[in-house]
């Protein structure tokens, strides 16, 4: 899991303008929203690559490689996380959350679940 604190590129009397993703090839866009409590995730995606940006709300993020150590994190408005093929990963929603996910790889539309293998054990359970 990659962090990013994402920051405004241009800021005026008109408002913010601020880049979530540069330079980087999208298939997908998806909005999201989580009540609390809800758990999104536990799986992993062999061709896909994603990444959350987190909204409003607060969610904890788990991920793990497989054979290595869960990392969690806590996620504010504004945060940028990419989890990377391969990848196990959980969203729990600490608070109602709204994030945006930007997919490269087959996780849209009908190939929705065509790249998802979900986890025996998994990294997060629900309240």
């Amino acid at each position: 899991m990659k962090i990013s604190k994402i920051v405004p590129n241009h800021s005026d009397e008109r408002g913010i303008i601020t880049d979530i993703l540069y330079n980087v090839p999208v298939e997908h866009v998806t909005i999201i929203t989580s009540a609390k409590g809800v758990v999104r995730g536990n799986h992993y995606h062999r061709d896909t690559i994603q990444w959350v940006y987190l909204m409003s709300g607060k969610i904890e993020s788990l991920t793990q490689f497989k054979g290595e150590e869960v990392v969690s994190a806590v996620l504010e408005p504004g945060d940028l996380i990419m989890t990377d093929r391969m990848e196990r990963h959980a969203l729990k929603a600490l608070d109602d959350s709204v994030f945006l996910v930007f997919t490269r790889g087959p996780r849209g539309g009908e190939d929705y679940e065509s790249d998802t293998y979900r986890l025996d054990e998994p990294l997060q359970k629900a309240d």
